[in-house]
């Protein structure tokens, strides 16, 4: 079994309170995982309402499916976002 983890950090400028962030994350989190059913949540950040740290989790048999499923995690939010991809960490365990 692997487990592959994403943690991906995001500028949005245009968000002007933490109710617009809100709304962000939550349609963020929607789509992303209704196409990908990954686990997924707001992991930092909560009170800063100009980034947005979310985190993501999917369990699978290969190594390479796990880092294919998280590849297409990262071009989905940069499709779907306007906010800026700053920082990405990942990692895949056994």
């Amino acid at each position: 079994m692997v487990v592959g983890t994403l943690k991906i950090r995001l500028y949005v400028p245009w968000v002007q309170s933490l109710k617009e962030k809100r709304m962000v994350v939550k349609s963020l989190c929607a789509k992303v995982k209704n196409k990908f059913n990954v686990s997924i949540a707001e992991i930092e950040d909560q009170d800063i309402h100009k980034s947005i740290v979310i985190g993501f989790a999917c369990v699978t048999n290969d190594n390479s499916h796990a880092d294919q499923i998280l590849d297409n995690v990262i071009k989905f939010i940069e499709a779907i976002t306007e906010g800026e991809i700053i920082h990405i960490e990942r990692e895949n365990s056994y």
